[in-house]
């Protein structure tokens, strides 16, 4: 990741919450201003004479129009999800935010070192990892791991203890050297704009890889 999309990310956050407030108030505007309409045209003569036989009638229709209101409503609440034009509804698949997850990193020794990262949907949430390379960056100028594998995996379903495991190697060169840290910068992808800062102890990094995301950890081991 470069340092742009990072400070992009942050940048687009800030934006949305700004755009979240500005919607509220003028929600609130809108709602009062529709309030005082309603109340200033509800007033209705008290004495109307009603046709012989209407209170019957007007009941009747009423119960009616009621009773199929109801019914329209729960039938759009039971459906969740999207119509898909036959009559029939199809659950709709949220996309996991770094946000919709709580995250875990761990050191380990395999493969010359390197770092696991945990990803699990926090306690309510159900959302899905895409098909698609993790992003991890390093340092002030967003140093990015490349990929440790030539292809992305699969979508993975993220709901109560499943886990979902990356590996991060944080130095693939021979050569002595690199930055010395002690945080990675993770993104779901790149659609993800709330990316999290996850401490990893002191690392070296120098040319850094990332593998796809996977449901057990040992196939999270990167190999360069």
């Amino acid at each position: 990741m470069s340092g742009n999309r990072r400070k992009a990310f942050l940048v687009s956050a800030a934006i949305v919450g700004g755009a979240l407030l500005m919607t509220a108030c003028d929600g609130t505007d809108a709602a009062t201003d529709t309030g005082a309409a309603q109340s200033s045209n509800s007033t209705a003569p008290s004495n109307s004479a009603a046709p012989s036989g209407s209170s019957a009638a007007g009941s009747g229709q009423g119960n009616a129009k009621g009773s199929d209101a109801k019914d329209e409503g729960t039938e759009d609440s039971a459906g969740s999800g999207a119509d898909t034009g036959n009559g029939k509804r199809e659950q709709v698949e949220q996309s996991c935010g770094a946000n919709d997850i709580s995250w875990s990193t761990k050191s380990e020794t395999q493969a010359g070192g390197y770092i696991l990262i945990s990803a699990k949907a926090k306690p309510g949430i159900t959302c899905y990892l895409p098909a698609a390379l993790p992003i991890v960056a390093f340092g002030s100028d967003g140093t990015e791991a490349g990929p440790a594998e030539q292809a992305v995996g699969e979508q993975i379903k993220l709901s109560g203890s499943t886990t979902a495991y990356a590996g991060v190697q944080t130095k693939t060169t021979k050569e002595n050297g690199g930055k010395e840290l002690d945080f990675i910068i993770v993104a779901v992808n790149n659609d993800d704009s709330d990316p999290v800062s996850l401490p990893v102890g002191t690392i070296t990094v120098d040319k850094p890889i990332v593998t796809n995301w996977h449901t057990a950890p040992a196939d999270a081991v990167p190999f360069s």
